[in-house]
């Protein structure tokens, strides 16, 4: 596989099966299904249907397609347009923003604020996470309070660096992180606008990630406790 091929849909994602597939077809890279894309798709699909369960106290506005055995739990708040697949439970005090996209039983969870953004299949962000214009690959794991930024402190697009070191322009004002299938990140991670983490990698806990990190890759970050004696007080 060359660098550039590393950053397409096809090598970040098994598709098959996706219901939306289409969102993908004809990007070269796999944050063109972002921004205008996502945008653009949404408008077009999204029904206001509520075919799952919207729980009391729930709030739910504008073009939201609630499938079959999906279910909004009480106090979370969902904007569309959206379509959340079958079996996706988005859980209490979740916010949707607009513009979700999210396949079969996914997990938008607890205190956790999403905003254009696709969840494949299976993939969950549980507890107290923010997704901003990021993509999730099947079966992702995002552990509790892990970050994904979309918005550089200085001002500009957000470019992609290429493993040769080189920069990507996306073209995206705001772009958070593409992750591949099967990606695992540990609590309180963060991950840097454009960040792009191929499939089967395991981020550790309290990690910064930024770049473009290969498949099947280990990061880690373990800082050194120290440990001393506690001092006696002193007396009065």
């Amino acid at each position: 596989m060359s660098a550039d091929e590393m950053f397409s849909p096809q090598s970040l994602f098994d598709l098959e099966g996706f219901a939306h597939a289409d969102l993908f077809e004809g990007c070269g890279f796999a944050w063109d299904a972002l921004g205008d894309r996502l945008r653009a798709y949404l408008d077009e699909h999204a029904l206001e249907r509520i075919e799952g369960v919207v729980e009391a106290g729930a709030t739910v506005r504008g073009k939201v397609w609630l499938a079959e055995g999906a279910r909004i739990e009480a106090g979370a708040f969902v904007q569309g347009p959206a379509i959340l697949g079958p079996g996706t439970v988005v859980r209490h005090g979740a916010y949707l923003r607009e513009y979700v996209l999210a396949g079969r039983d996914c997990i938008l969870g607890h205190s956790t604020e999403i905003k254009n953004a696709v969840f494949l299949d299976v993939a969950s962000a549980g507890h107290f996470n923010y997704v901003g214009d990021s993509i999730l690959g099947r079966r992702v794991n995002l552990g509790a309070g892990v970050k994904l930024a979309n918005f550089r402190v200085f001002p500009g697009n957000v470019n992609v660096t290429h493993p040769e070191g080189r920069l990507i322009q996306t073209g995206l004002l705001k772009l958070g992180a593409i992750l591949g299938d099967d990606v695992a990140i540990g609590c309180n991670a963060v991950t840097a606008p454009g960040t792009v983490i191929g499939a089967r990698s395991v981020i550790y806990s309290l990690a910064s990630v930024r770049g473009s990190i290969p498949a099947e890759s280990m990061v880690s970050f373990k800082p050194e406790l120290r440990i001393r004696p506690r001092r006696k007080a002193r007396p009065t």
